[in-house]
């Protein structure tokens, strides 16, 4: 008798588990934008002290609050070795992150990162096959090489799907529109939640605004990312975040799918310009239901100055940037920004 209460109450159990993983009904995906934490290229000065574990400390639990949680990886996990191929580095923007950094990025409670920029060569195929080699060992999954153009998990019952694009060689190609929404077709076809991550747009405080055409920048065609966003989303995108200019940039939701057209830099320890608006970012939490339709988005805005750790800004300035970009940029937008940092979609 005692064995047969035990096998009911281990049944019930199960069943009571497993129901409420069914019952989930929203889903809450943060995203975040560019992340670089450290290079020891061309020198070890440029790394953090006690190894980077106070990068992140003051948003790791906001960072943890989440069923997924994104990022956008700006650069290589290599220890040594690799070639850059510049000629002159004193001051270049090489980045060659060790491996003990991302470390940091699993204690925060990053679960997928896009490999999918223009630093992921910065060392050449050996950095990125260490790039894909270190992040499959530390449990993050990783996407946007052409050898690794998405990656699918599993999280309590619920299946997501990512990709991620740029503009640059080796990458998937953010140009190749018809390319992305092929394989985001296939995803939303094998998933229930499709995420989708792109690096495009031109860069600074000059390119805070959304064009809907398509930015050069360095004689580089960047891409034309409106029409990315929306093409990805009509072909079963369910969020969409975007990074590459280094500034904030609006935010918009299309056909109830939630884009944000660029997350600047979130964490970029060392070489990088974080002055003014490239020194703020959003860190956004996207509430969707079970079948990607947008609920709403909460932004939290982060500040950096020149190898600081990421600290909250009382002052919200990256929301403010986001309410009145969007407002300039996509007139048209029913969103409704309140005061606490949530963004909803007017009925």
């Amino acid at each position: 008798m005692q064995i047969k209460s035990l096998q009911t109450l281990l049944l019930c159990l199960s069943i009571s588990m497993s129901t409420a993983v069914h019952a989930k009904e929203t889903v809450d995906i943060i995203g975040v934008g560019d992340m670089m934490l450290g290079t020891n290229y061309p020198v070890a000065e440029l790394l953090p002290p006690n190894q980077g574990r106070d990068l992140l400390a003051n948003v790791q639990d906001i960072l943890r609050n989440a069923d997924v949680t994104f990022g956008n990886l700006e650069g290589v996990i290599l220890d040594e070795g690799g070639t850059t191929g510049k000629v002159n580095c004193s001051n270049c923007f090489s980045f060659r992150m060790p491996e003990y950094l991302i470390d940091n990025l699993v204690t925060a409670g990053f679960d997928v990162v896009s490999i999918a920029n223009n630093h992921v060569g910065d060392f050449g195929a050996v950095g990125m096959q260490n790039t894909i080699k270190v992040l499959k060992e530390k449990g993050l999954y990783a996407a946007g090489f052409e050898s690794v153009p998405s990656v699918s998990f599993s999280k309590d019952g619920i299946r997501y799907g990512f990709a991620a694009f740029a503009p640059n060689n080796n990458v998937m190609d953010l140009r190749d529109i018809a390319g992305a929404k092929r394989l985001v077709a296939q995803l939303a076809r094998d998933n229930d939640i499709v995420i989708v991550s792109f690096h495009g747009g031109a860069e600074g405080s000059k390119h805070q605004h959304v064009t809907r055409q398509s930015e050069t920048f360095y004689s580089e065609n960047r891409g034309n990312v409106y029409e990315f966003a929306h093409a990805v989303i009509d072909a079963g995108a369910d969020v969409v975040f975007g990074h590459g200019p280094h500034v904030t940039r609006a935010v918009e939701v299309y056909n109830n799918r939630f884009i944000a057209y660029s997350l600047g830099n979130f964490c970029t320890y060392g070489p990088f310009n974080v002055k003014g608006v490239n020194g703020v970012a959003p860190l956004i939490k996207v509430s969707v239901d079970k079948t990607g339709q947008f609920i709403q988005a909460k932004v939290v805005s982060i500040q950096q100055t020149k190898r600081s750790s990421v600290m909250l800004d009382n002052q919200a300035t990256a929301y403010q940037l986001i309410q009145s970009l969007t407002k300039a940029d996509f007139p048209e937008s029913r969103l409704s920004f309140s005061p606490s940092g949530v963004i909803t979609q007017l009925k």
